[in-house]
């Protein structure tokens, strides 16, 4: 059922000092209190060239089963369910008599079952109780075992000397896992597809390439990685779906970008004006340049500033909000089908490490059940104190974004006057090498926070694994939210709005203030959000072709690691008689699906609050997630250990996250339409100037000051003193208005589509009434029987149904 693992130096044991006094007694401790729990024990060995490899192979029996089972609330069988599971395209397809080019006959299709708590004196109930060695299955038989490995003490309690994953953390043990089912690879000789194993089915049928287009087995993902494993995979799926239309209609905004092209009066008017606009130097030593100059650049932003950009900013917010609505539906219906929908509230065990460690217990108050318990209040200050860090945290990644502004200020200065570079060209290297540094300082950030936010959430005490895992995921995405996205604001609302006027410039500790080098119309900031953001998703592409490619280096080397092993007393051991704990030790850890859903989560971020800029991130992303989802399939069928099934009622805090993003997506693209974007001073001047938009380009910039002693031209609207014009503050307050008109439009529809969509099905919702008056009916004549065969008196009153004992499919 589970496997233990530890490495030691050859010879070291043989002399009688081991690897470790301290080690040595904490492993024999905590092997002798399985014992005394009811669990067998098996040892293996094997020798390679300089260290002994020890296998401690577990299997718990019936008893212990039983006794753990009821103890987590294990579900269990009480008779085959046999509605069909559709989904709406299949059913739609099917309806119109079409063909499904996205089904496929997926072998040994789980059953689903309606389930129930298990209890040992009511095991005749449940199906398939007679066959003791099959009655739970494999996944329940690894939470048993994990369960009491988690929660079984080494040392003392009190200085957190509990459990396998503190064992592992102080190298007493290398390794801890249940084992795969199989090999992956199909066997050589034809044979039936009933005969194949899970595992082997999940490779054929879902990690491979060709797959991509086919609807995943998530019956057959739930069956062999448990529910939490399975849910990440279907939000993953439906995500991508929903994100065939918003990449349609992201790319048609894109190419009507090219309408514009050629034919956009004030683009033909930068392009023509060769001499026309002279600009003031973009530095103290710069000289002056042509506004021609930016011809190419200033067309590309037409491809992504025009018309259509207020179109797609109110489609995307509204389909995010409907996407959420539709995923909650299609959430409670799958963790309902699945046994999870009361997990959260109702069955829900204490975190292991929480049990051991808790000072003292008390009675929940809904099961009524006797519970460890951590005093609030304690609880309260020691997550106050995390807060204060987390602000501290937070308050480095500013300071490091001004010192990556200064690092390009001074940069392009240096270049420009050290060498024969022109402006043009130091600016280009002085951004490049900013953003390099500032990638770096990011991964770097992020890889100390997480560690931190680990640290943090394990002192906090929290009781569940559910609410570890919220609070854990919450001070992350916090920090990464500030951590990636504080660069395209920056980019977005303050780049280039700050730096005053000829004569008049504004500085940052001495240093001008940066002004966008090739773009100085208001696209400047649009475009340079716009290539961030494709930057950042292509690198997130490419990212998950690095980290898949870096999991197979990494098997690789495991792999070379282990072989050529030597059993103990036996010669050299060959690839066939590899024993399944030893081929999976080769394999990597999982580290969970912390990571993927962050990656998620921040692609739906750059999807939503800048997709005004950037109308192609919704088809990057499309792209991104096809590929994304075989390389998280493969790995989990063959390159990683198999992890522990985990059970969940949703995906969790993630959720409440993307709602968070939506709202915020919403406030953003109201923002970057109305201020970064020449949408509102093209509508103005459309309508109190020129319809034919001729002279906008004259009309967005002003001539510097008399007293600067030039006749140089900048982007702004002022006189010829530099006090601001009348039009300027005519532009703010429509781009005010904008803001508030749209944003109540979006928030407006978005709660119709709230309230329309109910969040439960109205067929789960009876389902789950007819279940609850069926296991109420059951129940009842089942007492009414066991009383009547016991011979009850007259006085006597038959056995409370217990509450917690229904129905749950």
């Amino acid at each position: 059922d589970f496997v233990l693992v530890w490495e030691e130096l050859r010879g070291v044991n043989d002399n009688g000092t081991g690897n470790g006094a301290t080690q040595r007694k904490w492993r024999e401790q905590f092997l002798s209190k399985l014992k005394q729990v009811g669990l067998l024990q098996e040892q293996r060995e094997v020798r390679k060239a300089k260290k002994m490899i020890h296998f401690i192979l577990l299997s718990a029996p019936w008893s212990v089963l039983c006794y753990y089972a009821e103890e987590i609330n294990l579900k269990v069988p009480l008779e085959v369910v046999t509605v069909p599971i559709t989904n709406w395209s299949e059913s739609f397809l099917s309806k119109l008599s079409l063909p499904n080019p996205l089904s496929q006959n997926v072998p040994n299709p789980p059953l689903e079952y309606y389930t129930c708590q298990f209890r040992t004196n009511k095991l005749e109930r449940f199906l398939g109780s007679s066959d003791k060695e099959t009655f739970f299955k494999t996944t329940q038989r690894h939470q048993v075992l994990y369960e009491i490995l988690a929660r079984t003490p080494y040392g003392c309690v009190n200085r957190g000397e509990v459990g396998i994953d503190r064992l592992i953390s102080e190298e007493v043990f290398t390794a801890a896992y249940p084992l795969h089912e199989g090999n992956y690879k199909m066997p050589d000789n034809p044979v039936s597809l009933q005969s194949l194993g899970l595992r082997q089915i999940l490779h054929g049928y879902w990690s491979k390439w060709s797959c991509w287009r086919r609807y995943q087995p998530l019956g057959h993902i739930r069956a062999y990685f448990g529910e939490k494993i399975a849910l990440y995979f279907a939000w993953i799926g439906f995500y991508t779906a929903w994100l065939l239309p918003a990449s349609l209609v992201g790319t048609l905004i894109f190419l009507l970008g090219f309408a514009d092209l050629f034919s956009d009066v004030p683009a033909k008017e930068v392009c023509e004006s060769k001499d026309a606009f002279i600009m003031c130097p973009l530095c103290n030593i710069c000289s002056t340049w042509n506004y021609s100059s930016i011809c190419i650049t200033y067309k590309a932003g037409l491809l992504f500033d025009n018309w259509g950009t207020v179109f797609l900013s109110l489609f995307m917010s509204l389909w995010a909000v409907t996407f959420l609505e539709y995923w909650r539906r299609t959430s409670s219906t799958l963790t309902h089908r699945w046994g999870c929908s009361e997990f959260e509230d109702i069955e829900e065990r204490p975190r292991p490490e929480f049990s051991a460690m808790a000072p003292m217990t008390m009675r929940n108050t809904i099961t009524g059940a006797e519970e460890p318990y951590f005093p609030e209040n304690k609880r309260l200050n020691r997550t106050a104190a995390g807060c204060m860090i987390i602000v501290i945290m937070i308050c480095v990644v500013p300071m490091f974004l001004i010192a990556i502004i200064l690092y390009r200020t001074i940069l392009r200065v240096v270049l420009y006057k050290s060498t024969t570079t022109d402006s043009a060209s130091a600016g280009t290297i002085a951004s490049i090498s900013a953003s390099v540094l500032n990638l770096i300082i990011i991964l770097t950030l992020s890889r100390i926070y997480t560690s931190l936010a680990g640290i943090l959430t394990r002192w906090e005490m929290h009781r569940t694994q559910t609410k570890y895992e919220d609070m854990f995921i919450l001070k992350v995405f916090i920090f990464q939210f500030v951590n990636f996205y504080s660069t395209p604001v920056y980019i977005a609302f303050f780049k280039g709005r700050f730096v005053g006027y000829p004569g008049m410039y504004n500085t940052l500790f001495g240093l001008r203030n940066e002004e966008c080098l090739c773009l100085i119309s208001k696209i400047a900031n649009q475009c340079g959000l716009v290539f961030y953001s494709l930057t950042c998703l292509l690198e997130r592409f490419n990212h998950q072709l690095d980290s898949y490619w870096a999991c197979g280096v990494k098997a690789w080397w495991q792999r070379n690691k282990m072989h050529p092993l030597l059993k103990a007393g036996e010669g050299t051991q060959t690839m066939m008689d590899v024993s399944p704990w030893e081929a999976d030790y080769e394999l990597l850890v999982c580290e969970g699906l912390f990571g993927e859903y962050l990656e998620m989560v921040l692609q739906f971020g750059f999807i939503t609050i800048f997709v005004a800029a950037c109308p192609l991130a919704p088809l990057f992303a499309l792209m991104n997630n096809w590929v994304e989802i075989r390389l998280d399939a493969q790995k989990y069928v063959k390159e990683f250990r198999r992890p522990v099934v985990e059970r969940a009622q949703d995906i969790g805090i993630w959720f409440h996250i993307l709602q968070f993003i939506s709202h915020m997506a919403v406030i953003s693209n109201a923002f970057l339409i109305a201020f970064t974007s020449s949408f509102v001073p093209r509508l103005y001047y459309r309508y109190t100037r020129d319809s034919t938009l001729s002279g906008f380009v004259n009309f967005t910039l002003a001539t510097a000051p008399l007293s600067h002693n030039s006749t140089c031209k900048y982007r702004g609207f002022r006189d010829d003193n530099g006090d601001y014009l009348p039009e300027y503050f005519h532009l703010i307050a429509i781009r005010l208005s904008f803001v508030v008109v749209f944003e109540h439009v979006v928030f407006f529809i978005g709660r119709l589509i709230d309230l329309t969509v109910s969040d439960i099905p109205e067929e789960v919702e009876i389902k789950i009434k007819r279940e609850y008056y069926m296991a109420k009916q059951a129940l009842a004549e089942n007492k009414l029987l066991e009383g009547a065969k016991a011979g009850l008196s007259a006085g006597e009153q038959p056995e409370e149904t217990d509450p917690s004992y229904h129905f749950d499919s």
